[in-house]
């Protein structure tokens, strides 16, 4: 007779972080004097600007230690309104932003409050691991629209209105998009508020948290159209533009009774984040771009550096990536080749295992962004590095017989 689970079916049912686990995996190969190089996680391989880390020091010697309002400081909740004034041209008031321990909290808040069990959640493929295991622990259902490279990994508004049902109550997505690098422009963000507009029950998610890394120009956010402002939840945040990934600082912009609704909730979970940390992100956001555009300039090198290395690679199909720091290249060539011990390779978790294990390249599977055909690299890594792991790819793929 089987032992009960003592563990809720709430978190039986949540899968782990794929991109945390390859995460976790490299270290411990590096932790046995294995030069590993990551390419797997999400995170600018630049220090936080000095001005940045300066402001944090001296919120210490000023006493920012105390436990901080549930929405954030209101110096940096107002900082954030002029940003998106100034830099997006979106009008919102203080009392519409919530500041949360990173994007994740944010999104997680956000989905929390609005879904009730059997509630149905739009997610174009690829999508960031954690959007479907969110909705899972919300008790909702999550329908994809799967894309390909051949779209760019983009949906077209038909394919939007045909996912929609009398149970839909949110769409979200990301753009640039987390793991393709894809970006929606205007014109296409202008097709599917169409959509929306026939289905004012639909709420919009718009994770724009790798804003600043566009390639194509002004970053176009859907928040921009009046006909559904109202139900767009905005999500960003401070650790892909400022290489603040440690400091935990996101934020949401949305309708009053939402923002309200998301402060309720953070107060009795995780209430007000780091006040160090925030005292910090106002700096960041006060003192400009400079720091973000040299940044910008560094991924836009590698974005090149990448896509010639891979197109060299047999077997592999890849774009080029509008913005973030990934690409996303089709790997499913290789799938039903042995490696060198003569185990199959049957899908990208297995060719992700495969690279870090024979070239010591840390990636991650598609299957865990919805698109099995496909594993994410980061290219937000040293030049050297990255020329090192593509050598070491290209080796390991040309050993699969």
């Amino acid at each position: 007779m089987s032992t009960p689970s003592i563990l809720s079916d709430r978190i039986n049912n949540l899968s782990e972080s794929a991109t945390l686990k390859m995460t976790k995996l490299g270290r411990e190969l590096a932790a046995k004097g294995i030069n590993v190089i990551s390419l797997s996680v999400g995170e600018p391989d630049f220090n936080t600007p000095e001005h940045v880390k300066q402001a944090a020091k001296q919120a210490l010697d000023d006493n920012y230690t105390r436990y901080s309002p549930v929405p954030g400081y209101p110096e940096l909740r107002k900082a954030i309104v002029k940003k998106l004034k100034d830099e997006n041209g979106l009008d919102y008031d203080v009392s519409q932003i919530v500041v949360s321990t990173g994007a994740k909290q944010s999104l997680s808040n956000a989905i929390l409050t609005l879904i009730n069990p059997g509630d149905e959640v739009i997610i174009p493929t690829p999508y960031w691991v954690s959007y479907s295991e969110m909705v899972t622990l919300a008790e909702g259902q999550s329908v994809f629209i799967h894309t390909t490279i051949d779209s760019d990994f983009k949906i077209t508004p038909e394919e939007l209105e045909a996912a929609i049902t009398p149970r839909t109550k949110l769409f979200m997505f990301s753009s640039p998009c987390n793991p393709t690098g894809s970006v929606y422009s205007r014109a296409e963000l202008e097709s599917l508020v169409r959509v929306f507009e026939k289905y004012p029950q639909v709420y919009i998610i718009s994770d724009e948290i790798y804003e600043h890394i566009n390639f194509i120009g002004k970053h176009e956010s859907i928040a921009q159209f009046e006909s559904i402002r109202d139900r767009v939840i905005l999500i960003n945040g401070f650790s892909k533009a400022f290489a603040m990934t440690g400091w935990r600082l996101g934020y949401l912009a949305a309708d009053k009774a939402i923002a309200a609704a998301n402060d309720k909730l953070q107060g009795q979970t995780t209430s007000g984040t780091c006040s160090i940390a925030q005292r910090a992100g106002i700096v960041a956001l006060e003192q400009g771009l400079d720091t973000v555009l040299e940044m910008k300039e560094a991924f836009a090198r590698r974005r090149e550096l990448v896509y010639n290395l891979l197109k060299e690679i047999p077997g592999v199909k890849t774009n080029l990536p509008q913005g973030a720091f990934y690409f996303f290249p089709d790997i499913s060539s290789f799938f039903g080749k042995k490696d060198p011990q003569g185990n199959a390779i049957k899908d990208s978790a297995d060719l992700a295992l495969y690279l870090l294990n024979e070239a010591h390249v840390a990636t991650v599977g598609g299957d865990s962004f919805g698109n099995n055909n496909y594993i994410r690299l980061s290219y937000a890594a040293s030049d050297e590095s990255l020329k090192e792991a593509l050598r070491r790819i290209k080796e390991a793929l040309a050993k699969l017989g």
